[in-house]
């Protein structure tokens, strides 16, 4: 009678293990998806942006780094790493983005024909709408890091991890220039 006990709590044991293993890698892909999505989303930008580029050099003969930025922000969302997660490199993404985003409303203030120009405004329509689509990928990307990454920390999870995937926290993506801006600081 003593075996029978002892065997069914091994393999109930044994099934846990299991269970808990999967659920690792369940998190994981959710996460390795949520982050092709972010890539996703990022290279849907391209299309506008080389539209965009062709309409601006029709405006901008002297404002040459407005084009170099745009150029610049289309060839780094090519270069995006769609199997690994680069939050650095989403970070710079980001930074062009609204590096972007400022010298065109510069280049409107300098040639108000512009603005009136109807696919020049479709072109920054699109691009506000890709933006909020990144940003509502990235804010799934972190909640799947932050699901995976509880998964494999907490107790006896971590131990699972260790003995069989080896799996390793992922960063989530975080604003640099946005938290450097923001007046509160929690006190983790």
């Amino acid at each position: 009678m003593g075996l029978l006990i002892f065997i069914a709590i091994f393999i109930v044991a044994i099934v846990w293990a299991i269970s808990i293993r999967n659920n690792i890698v369940r998190y994981f892909n959710a996460t390795k998806r949520a982050w092709a999505e972010v890539a996703n989303f990022e290279r849907q930008k391209v299309k506008t942006l080389e539209t965009l580029e062709t309409t601006l050099s029709q405006y901008t003969q002297f404002e040459k780094s407005t084009l170099e930025k745009v150029t610049e922000l289309r060839q780094q969302i090519l270069n995006l790493n769609t199997t690994s997660t680069d939050v650095s490199q989403l970070q710079l993404i980001e930074k062009l983005n609204q590096d972007l985003m400022r010298s065109l409303n510069v280049v409107v203030e300098n040639y108000p024909e512009l603005k009136a120009n109807t696919l020049y405004a479709k072109m920054m329509d699109d691009i506000q709408e890709q933006n909020e689509n990144v940003g509502a990928a990235i804010t799934i990307f972190n909640r799947n890091v932050e699901a995976f990454n509880n998964t494999i920390e907490v107790f006896p999870n971590n131990m699972i991890n260790t003995i069989t995937l080896a799996k390793k926290p992922i960063l989530p993506f975080s604003d640099a220039v946005v938290a450097q801006n923001f007046d509160y600081r929690p006190n983790f």
